[in-house]
């Protein structure tokens, strides 16, 4: 695709603080749902530093030639789940994630050396474009889910089952987002057309603000989306809880049995996840016109990534991982500047010691997010796809091997293993490695023309 912004450019100043806010704003709610999935204490200012220290050393890693920012990897939950459930205290379960995070970090460094000395042509091999293309579709395809719930209001349900925000108020205000992010990245002159998610993000913010009002005036707390008593005694300036200062006090709890456990909940999970990482910078690669697994090379993102995680965890608590909606971002607005990325980075860190900030970032509705993710994720499934326009799907061997991995990840095909997981993109590329190595053998079948 034609990118405004190349990887080496850079924008004036005040440019660059917005199509940074801009970045922030895509990788959000993602970043901070996970420690507050997790619970039990975890900091979701902790969680944003911890990504922007991930995604420094991730850059750092690469030689700045790769344009993602690292969040917070949902891969993960189980494992950290179970580092909480099996610690003798709080603290020592800090320590378990954290101890965990370096267990994974470790497979990614592992794994990076061995590719260091093989290459990546055997990647190339056992992944090429039929299998890649619709790996990658299943990447943002798996999402929509999760964009349609929050859009619609029914990812937020009460215990009775009944939907918390008015639904259709909900479609009103993710409706209003996604189409100024729509209207402003199609028909939108210069700075418009580079900063289509912060105006439909305000844009949807004002519509969710009329609607609260209005709950607040008549009493109907399904139009409240936003609950403006959390801006009552903010505190201007706070350190985030990080991981290590907790995991510290835990580390006398933590025994041999423990550390084997948690080496089991993590380390596998690694390797699953080293599928998604491939297939996340194949798309990437597709976005900017360049094949990362090549330059900077498959090693080094990979160490960026582990290390990366390590780093991430040990001030968040979550191992970090590269993000679709990153990815996404820089497709939908052409601007794939590093030095976006890491002023992302360095912003995330700072704002996560502001409480105004943290704040008001953690009040924007889902309903505003889920019509931002519509694009996003709607622009990683295409992209998937447009990697399998010149795969000849006239030939019945390239035809099964896409229906394979769009039949199995659209229909959430999952293993479970214990506290393991892997996930229905893993599921479906491993699946489609498989069926593609047992047709590729067949020779391509003469194309029949048709009689006129």
């Amino acid at each position: 695709m034609k990118l405004t912004y190349d990887i080496k450019d850079k924008p004036k100043f005040g440019q660059l603080l917005i199509f940074a806010f801009q970045q922030l704003l895509a990788i959000l709610a993602a970043t901070i749902a996970v420690p507050s999935i997790v619970g039990n204490g975890m900091s979701q200012s902790a969680a944003l530093f911890g990504a922007g220290v991930g995604t420094i050393v991730y850059l750092l890693f690469t030689k700045f030639r790769s344009p993602v920012f690292l969040g917070s990897s949902f891969a993960f939950l189980g494992s950290m789940f179970a580092a909480f459930a099996g610690a003798a205290s709080a603290e020592a379960g800090f320590a378990g994630i954290l101890i965990g995070a370096i267990f994974a970090g470790l497979v990614y460094v592992v794994i990076a050396i061995i590719v260091k000395f093989a290459g990546v042509k055997w990647i190339d091999k056992i992944m090429p474009a039929v299998v890649i293309g619709p790996t990658v579709a299943i990447i943002g395809l798996s999402l929509a889910g999760n964009a349609i719930g929050d859009f619609t209001g029914t990812s937020l349900m009460g215990a009775d089952g009944v939907a918390v925000v008015n639904p259709y108020a909900s479609v009103c205000v993710g409706l209003v987002t996604l189409l100024v992010v729509i209207i402003c990245s199609v028909f939108g002159k210069k700075m418009a057309k580079l900063i289509p998610f912060i105006i439909g993000i305000l844009a949807g913010y004002v519509v969710a603000v009329i609607f609260s009002l209005i709950g607040l005036k008549t009493g109907n707390t399904t139009l409240q989306f936003i609950d403006f008593s959390v801006f009552n005694d903010i505190k201007f300036f706070a350190i985030p809880d990080f991981t290590f200062i907790k995991a510290a006090q835990g580390l006398s709890a933590v025994d041999g049995k423990y550390i084997a456990t948690i080496a089991v909940a993590y380390a596998p999970v690694a390797f699953v996840v080293f599928a998604e990482h491939i297939a996340d910078h194949k798309n990437l690669s597709s976005v900017i016109n360049k094949d990362l697994l090549d330059d900077p090379g498959l090693h080094r993102t990979l160490l960026g990534d582990g290390v990366g995680s390590m780093f991430g965890a040990l001030f968040g608590g979550c191992p970090n991982t590269t993000y679709g909606e990153s990815v996404g971002c820089v497709a939908i607005t052409g601007n794939a500047s590093i030095v976006t990325i890491l002023t992302t980075a360095i912003m995330a860190m700072v704002i996560s010691f502001f409480g105004p900030f943290v704040t008001f970032l953690s009040t924007i509705p889902n309903a505003v997010m889920g019509g931002v993710c519509v694009t996003l994720y709607g622009f990683i499934a295409v992209s998937g796809l447009k990697m399998i326009q010149k795969v000849d799907l006239d030939q019945n061997k390239n035809l099964f091997v896409v229906a394979v991995i769009l039949i199995a990840g659209i229909g959430g095909f999952t293993l479970n293993f214990g506290q393991i997981t892997v996930t229905e993109v893993a599921c479906a590329l491993i699946l489609g490695i498989f069926v593609n190595i047992i047709v590729s053998k067949k020779k391509d079948e003469p194309v029949q023309e048709s009689a006129e």
